[in-house]
This record gives structure tokens, C-alpha cells and sequence, in this order.
């Protein structure tokens, strides 16, 4: 595993649409780059469309129209095992199998590649993810829910990919563990060289983690700005609806601390 590198792809969405038998549009129209090496939080309400355009990437989800490329290339230029082979994929239920060890699990996208892993192998992975090697043998119910997402991500980098995309990794976690593994996966991020695509709900996670946030409504981005041009309220209704969250719950902090 390379300590530092710059593998991480570009991403395009090229007039992206998806449309579901009802024909409601869950994306609209999407046209936008990611540039290779960047980490974008995609944010928005329940139904916007995030998570769909997300799973676009790695086909889970196939476009009603347009294209996505991944360096360049059509994602439907190969087989979908093929590609997902090059994408590192976190989801928030985790979905470590029970009955497998730690190691066994993480293992289990090197045994799909043919790749051969052992011991070594996989004591590196557990190292990567701040996890101690003798929970290799563990089972998943002997874990804490962070724990498990952390095994979750070892399984996700395993093959080393260039890309990660994430869809509500941390939702499930308590805040402080949420907090703590926000931080290990920019950590991740930036050691790796990854291009990193996130969907969150958590706007100030997004602000906090991301160097580039996309809001989405409607299934159409209308907002794609910096977090400092969000914080300073160049994104829009829909955008600004949504930093005000954290911001009045900052303010509400402050008000707590000065009347204590």
C-alpha cells in the first residue's frame, strides 16, 4: 500500500438524467467535472437526487440519458465487476457478512480481483483504517459500530482504488465516532492521493471534510461552490437553506456558553 500518490481519477456527468417508471426525473440534465484528486460532498434533501447520481458512477445505478467517465473513459466501456473493481464503495448499513472474520471480510474484493492476501496483507489494511491487527480474527458483532465502518473502509481500499465514493458512510455512528472517522477518511484522502465523492445530509460535515460541495434539488445541482463561498452565502436559496442548520446551531451553542 503506497503511503503517498496521486491515482485518483476525474470524474464527468455528461447530461445525466435517470428517469423511474412514474418518469419523475430522480436527475435532471446533470453536466459537471470532478477534478482528479478532489474531495466533492454531494448534500441535499431526501429526494434530491444524490445518491442516485452516485451510484451512476459505479453503475448501480444506469443513466436514462447521457454518460459518465471516469479518466476520460465511458464507465459502460466495461463490465460492471470490472469497474467496480476500480472504485472503492462505503455505504452506511456497511454490510460486513456476520460469519466472516474482520480479515476475512476485508479480504473479500482482493478474492474476487484473484489477488492473493495474507496475513501481512491484511495487518497493513487494519493499520491503515487505526484498527488493532488482532482484530483480524474478530467477528463483526464483536465490534463497535464505528469499528465496523472502519473495516468497511479497509474492505473498500483494498484494491487499492484511485476513486471512493460514499454514500452516508457516517450516518449511523454516534457524533463522536461520526466525528472521528470524518477525520480518518480526509486523513485517507489526502495520504492516498484518492478522488473522494461523498453524499451526506449533514451539511457541516460537508463544509468541515470537502474541498468542493455540490447542493442538489430536484434531481439538478444548483449550487457548486467552495465551502467558504457557501458560508458566505454565494450558493443560492436552496444552498443557504441548508448551511443555516449549523449556523443557528452554532449560534445556539454560543448563546448556552454566554449565559452559563
Amino acid at each position: 500500500m503506497p503511503q503517498e500518490s496521486t491515482r485518483g481519477p476525474s470524474v464527468a456527468f455528461e447530461r445525466v438524467s435517470k428517469r423511474y417508471a412514474s418518469a419523475v426525473a430522480a436527475v435532471a440534465d446533470v453536466s459537471l467535472t470532478i477534478a482528479a484528486g478532489s474531495f466533492v460532498a454531494l448534500v441535499g434533501s431526501s429526494g434530491s437526487g444524490k445518491s442516485t447520481l452516485l451510484k451512476t458512477i459505479n453503475r448501480l445505478v444506469e443513466p436514462s440519458e447521457g454518460r459518465v467517465l471516469m479518466a476520460g473513459a465511458p464507465v459502460d466501456d466495461e463490465e460492471p465487476h470490472a469497474l467496480r473493481r476500480r472504485i472503492g464503495y462505503i455505504f452506511q448499513n456497511i454490510g460486513l457478512f456476520p460469519h466472516f472474520t474482520v480479515a476475512e471480510n476485508i479480504a473479500i474484493g482482493l478474492r474476487l480481483t484473484g489477488i492473493k492476501h495474507n496475513r501481512e496483507r491484511i495487518e497493513e489494511l487494519l493499520d491503515l483504517v487505526d484498527l488493532p491487527r488482532d482484530f483480524a480474527t474478530r467477528f463483526p458483532d464483536e465490534l463497535s459500530g464505528g469499528q465496523r465502518q472502519r473495516v468497511g473502509v479497509a474492505r473498500a481500499l483494498a484494491t487499492e482504488p484511485g476513486l471512493l465514493i460514499m454514500d452516508e458512510p457516517f450516518g449511523a455512528l454516534d457524533p463522536v465516532t461520526r466525528d472521528q472517522l470524518g477525520e480518518a477518511i480526509r486523513g485517507l484522502h489526502d495520504r492516498l492521493g484518492l478522488t473522494t465523492i461523498m453524499v451526506t445530509h449533514d451539511m457541516a460535515e460537508a463544509l468541515l471534510l470537502a474541498d468542493r460541495v455540490l447542493v442538489m434539488d430536484a434531481g439538478r445541482v444548483v449550487a457548486d461552490c467552495t465551502p467558504a463561498q457557501l458560508i458566505a452565502g454565494e450558493g443560492g436559496p436552496e444552498a443557504a437553506a441548508l448551511v443555516a442548520v449549523p449556523r443557528e446551531q452554532a449560534r445556539r451553542l454560543r448563546a448556552l456558553e454566554q449565559g452559563a
